[in-house]
C-alpha cells in the first residue's frame, strides 16, 4: 500500500506509525470529519501517545453538495494538522484504492451517524485482510463488533450524538490502541489475526447468499432468521 501510494501520489508514508483508513462514498450522514472534531485533542493525542498517519479517500456524488462540502473540510483539517499528523487524500477512488487500502491499513475508521449506515461492506473487507475495525454502532458493526477483540466501539448502540461520539473515538485511541499498537504489538497482532477468523469467516458472500436462500427464498423457512445475539455469542465462544 506503501509503495503504491507513493508511486500514484508522491507521498512516502512510514510503515511502522499506525495508518488509521477512512474510504467510502462521501456524503454528510457518514461524518468523515468525525475525526477532526477536536483538532488540539487529536495533536496532543499524537504527540504524547504515538504517531499516527491517516488516509482518505471518497468521491461525493455531483449533485450532493454536503458530500462535496465534507471533502473540503478533511482539506482544512489536514491542513491544520500539517507537520504533526500525516493525511493523505487519494484522488479517483475506485475498487482498486479500495482494495489496496482495506488491506493496507492498521485500522479501518467508520463514523456514521445512526441509524443511517445501511451495511458498511468496506468495514467487512478490511476484516477479511485482519484489519480491526474502529466505528460507530450501526450497520454490520452492530454485530461484527466484540469489544476489544474485533476491534472497538465508537459512542453507544443507536444514539447519534456527534459529541459524545467525538469523545469517545479520541478516548479509544488515547487509553487503548495506541497503547497496544506501541507497547503490545502481539496484542494487537492477536486482534488482527481474531477479526479476520471471527469477522473475516462470518461476513461473506457465502453466509450472504446462503441465508438468503434459507431465510427468504425457502417456503418453509420464514421465521427462522439467526438473531444478532445468537451470532455474536457463537463467535465470542469461538474467541475464547
Amino acid at each position: 500500500m506503501i509503495g503504491t501510494l507513493k508511486s500514484h501520489t508522491g507521498v512516502q508514508l512510514d510503515e511502522k506509525i499506525l495508518t488509521i483508513g477512512f474510504a467510502r462514498r462521501a456524503a454528510v450522514y457518514k461524518q468523515p470529519e468525525l475525526l477532526f472534531s477536536d483538532i488540539d485533542r487529536l495533536k496532543w493525542i499524537a504527540q504524547h501517545v504515538g504517531p499516527l498517519q491517516i488516509l482518505y479517500s471518497g468521491k461525493a456524488h455531483p449533485r450532493d453538495q454536503g458530500g462535496k462540502e465534507t471533502i473540503q473540510r478533511t482539506f482544512a483539517a489536514a491542513a491544520a494538522l500539517k507537520g504533526i499528523i500525516p493525511i493523505v487524500y487519494i484522488e479517483n477512488y475506485d475498487l482498486e484504492w479500495g482494495r489496496v487500502l482495506t488491506s493496507g491499513v492498521d485500522l479501518w475508521l467508520n463514523t456514521p451517524k445512526p441509524p443511517e449506515e445501511a451495511s458498511g461492506t468496506s468495514g467487512m473487507k478490511a476484516a477479511l485482510n485482519g484489519v480491526p475495525s474502529l466505528s460507530i454502532l450501526d450497520g454490520w458493526w452492530i454485530e461484527g463488533c466484540i469489544e476489544g477483540v474485533t476491534g472497538w466501539a465508537i459512542g453507544a448502540d443507536g444514539l447519534a450524538d456527534p459529541k459524545a461520539e467525538a469523545s469517545s473515538l479520541y478516548a479509544k485511541l488515547d487509553s487503548t490502541i495506541l497503547p497496544m499498537f506501541y507497547g503490545r504489538p502481539d496484542d494487537y497482532g492477536k486482534i488482527m489475526r481474531l477479526c479476520r477468523a471471527l469477522n473475516g469467516g462470518f461476513f461473506n458472500t457465502q453466509r450472504m447468499l446462503s441465508q438468503y436462500i434459507s431465510d427468504a427464498y425457502s417456503a418453509d423457512c420464514w421465521g427462522h432468521w439467526p438473531t444478532r445475539v445468537d451470532n455474536i455469542t457463537n463467535r465470542m465462544a469461538l474467541a475464547s
